[in-house]
């Protein structure tokens, strides 16, 4: 088995993925087809990063792979939901396998602050466990100690312990909230050495090979990649700061990591693991049912390093329709009965510049006197304490933190000082304080309906969240112009484009269907959960079961 594996990663470093086998897709299911009455052996969840429903639906019509099976054969939900108002990585990966919300994974931001800790900056990252001994913000100890609910592969083994749960991705924070603390393997994308997992863990021989893989095509350069005709019309250059964007191809020197993982190339990379694991560990091939999660992390840095409408991103997309029919045609070839859930995170926004040049004059970015510093320097100035930081937080936007060795008086004014300076500030779409929040119920309906309280619910946890939340109007990239750097754009609004996100089912013989109206990414687990028979209390998921069956017939009777 493990002679196959390696034989199959050495032809991954001669080439992309996707150019291994050609990109076809399975003869499409006949009008008297259904969903498979047996539960599937095996469950591939795939995460894109940033891939928002508005780059979903830009491109679908050029699909001609991976893509193009899911979109034409499957189960669309074009109008998904990151339904929560903190649209990041962490919180959206902690809701895709929970059946959750942030108010009930506790996930509610990629960075939160805890003023009772000891270290200097009180940032607690989402995806660390901060008690273990030298961890640090900017060195931390990777852990799913903050997952608060169990994940499906969780579910999974404690109903059947034989069950396998793998957890691969691009990012640490990915793979812990897609495999959740009871998987079997969590590996990420750690840095030029490749591939690892949480501290203390043997790096196995599959893994060690995939790695050596890696190092061989990180040492090749890489010449770059052709434009698809799609791509002609992206094709110009963008002025952001000191940095233009907008014509790039991917080219990269030998040896450069940062070049690789802001490309296709790392996508095609942990595609190449997760099918090795599948071969090496047999997923799908036993009596009980296996599940993989897979975190496709490039997407969403190329959105923040060179926006979402240029060359780069139109290039990504094309590859990773690509490198996804490939991917699902070596499962094919393994007679493998899988089904596939595709997702995202969050969704994106484009750089102000570049709308600006395309039609959308109001595009801007956001006051520097937003920031957190700046606003705590303000603050504290009009509170009658000069020169003393009073407010935490993790950018202009989201979750602020009062310091809490203020006295009560202090901290009643810096409040109030604080609700009237953003509240003034024409950037500002509004602020809610944390008692407003806790006195909202939990929101239900149609997620596209919610107000923006109820977002905020969505994303709340008493113990993490702020005192305050601020939330920007749209159109109001919450980069400032001095702070345009490596990153152009960003994502973390409670506004549509950053919401939406396409949520796809396919397997082999269900008959296609395309349903527009809005549902939510928590709902994707308890669909899974029901062709496998899982049973899963309601009280304890924020999601509801989506009928994969179209026609007669419920995939969630009795479930």
């Amino acid at each position: 088995m493990l002679k196959r594996v390696a034989a199959t990663l050495l032809l991954a470093t001669a080439m992309p993925l996707a150019a291994q086998s050609p990109a076809s897709s399975p003869a499409p299911a006949s009008a008297a087809t259904s969903m498979p009455a047996t539960p599937p052996k095996l469950i591939v969840a795939i995460s894109v990063d940033q891939f928002s429903a508005d780059l979903f639906s830009e491109y679908r019509q050029y699909y001609s792979a991976g893509l193009k099976r899911l979109t034409e054969e499957g189960a669309v939900f074009p109008r998904g939901y990151q339904s929560h108002a903190a649209t990041e990585t962490c919180p959206g990966h902690s809701t895709i396998l929970t059946g959750s919300r942030p108010s009930r994974t506790g996930i509610i931001a990629n960075t939160w602050f805890d003023l009772s800790t000891g270290r200097a900056d009180k940032a607690v990252y989402c995806a660390e466990d901060e008690t273990q001994p030298g961890s640090s913000s900017d060195k931390y100890v990777a852990s799913p100690v903050h997952l608060r609910v169990p994940t499906l592969g969780g579910r999974m083994k404690a109903a059947n312990p034989a069950t396998r749960v793998v957890s691969v991705s691009g990012k640490d924070r990915a793979a812990i909230m897609m495999g959740g603390p009871t998987a079997d393997q969590v590996w990420w994308l750690g840095g030029p050495q490749g591939y690892v997992s949480y501290k203390g863990v043997a790096t196995p021989p599959l893994v060690a090979r995939v790695n050596d893989v890696m190092a061989q095509r990180l040492a090749q350069a890489n010449a770059g990649f052709d434009l698809p005709m799609q791509c002609a019309a992206k094709d110009f250059p963008v002025r952001a700061g000191d940095r233009t964007v907008g014509t790039g191809r991917f080219a990269r020197a030998a040896g450069d990591y940062k070049a690789f993982r802001i490309s296709p190339e790392q996508d095609a990379m942990t595609l190449a693991f997760a099918a090795a694991a599948i071969e090496a560990m047999d997923l799908g091939k036993q009596a009980q049912t296996d599940i993989i999660s897979i975190g496709l992390s490039a997407t969403d840095y190329i959105g923040h390093t060179y926006g979402t409408e240029g060359t780069e991103s139109c290039i990504q997309v094309d590859r990773l329709d690509k490198e996804l029919g490939a991917f699902f045609d070596r499962l094919d070839k393994d007679g493998i009965d899988y089904v596939v859930v595709l997702t995202a995170d969050h969704g994106g926004h484009d750089l102000p510049e570049r709308y600006r040049l395309n039609a959308i004059p109001m595009e801007q970015r956001v006051d520097m006197a937003l920031t957190p510093k700046a606003l705590s320097d303000s603050v504290a100035a009009k509170a009658g304490l000069p020169g003393k930081k009073v407010i935490w937080g993790d950018g202009p936007s989201g979750d602020l933190y009062i310091d809490k060795g203020l006295t009560a008086a202090q901290r009643a004014r810096v409040e109030a000082e604080a609700l009237t300076l953003l509240r003034a500030h024409p950037q500002v779409e509004t602020v809610f304080t944390k008692a407003q929040i806790a006195a909202t119920p939990s929101p239900s309906g149609p997620p596209e309906s919610w107000t923006l309280l109820q977002e905020a619910r969505a994303s709340f946890d008493p113990e993490r969240s702020g005192d305050l939340l601020l939330l920007l109007k749209p159109r109001v990239m919450a980069i400032p112009e001095q702070a345009v750097m490596g990153t152009v754009a960003t994502h973390g609004s409670p506004w549509d484009a950053d919401r939406r996100v396409p949520i796809l089912f396919w397997r082999k013989g269900m008959r296609h269907f395309e349903q527009p109206m809005g549902v939510e990414t928590v709902d994707i687990m308890p669909s899974l959960a029901a062709l496998i028979a899982l049973p899963v209390p309601k009280d304890q998921i924020d999601g509801r079961c989506l009928d994969l069956i179209a026609g007669d017939g419920d995939s969630c009777a009795g479930k």
